[in-house]
């Protein structure tokens, strides 16, 4: 895993480049694609109409929602997908805000 100053990422699979669509180019759409459907899907979920319906609904997002995790995985693994590393004290001041939300919201 490459782990320079702020990225996190594996080293790069080449994919051929031009106007052809590649592995790579299949891949972003498929996980855009995935995506979308995900959030439609949780839209979905608040609006069924009887428990049915909802339990279905809500298996359909759990396929999706997993294959889309997989894509992603792959995307990563692939060295196509990089992620920015978090400073401690930027996580603790965003937990230490949330906390304080629910504790607001609780209290």
């Amino acid at each position: 895993m490459n782990n320079n100053q702020n990225k996190v990422s594996n080293p790069k699979t080449e994919v051929p480049k031009g106007m052809n669509l590649n592995d790579k180019d299949y891949i972003t759409c498929l996980l855009m694609t995935l995506k979308c459907m995900e959030k439609n899907y949780a839209i979905v979920l608040t609006e069924a109409s009887n428990e049915s319906l909802y339990k279905k609904y809500y298996q359909t997002f759990e396929k999706i929602s997993a294959l889309q995790r997989k894509v992603y995985e792959t995307m990563f693994q692939k060295g196509w997908y990089s992620l920015e590393k978090a400073e401690k004290n930027k996580i603790m001041e965003k937990a230490n805000m949330l906390n304080q939300e629910l504790t607001d919201l609780n209290g």
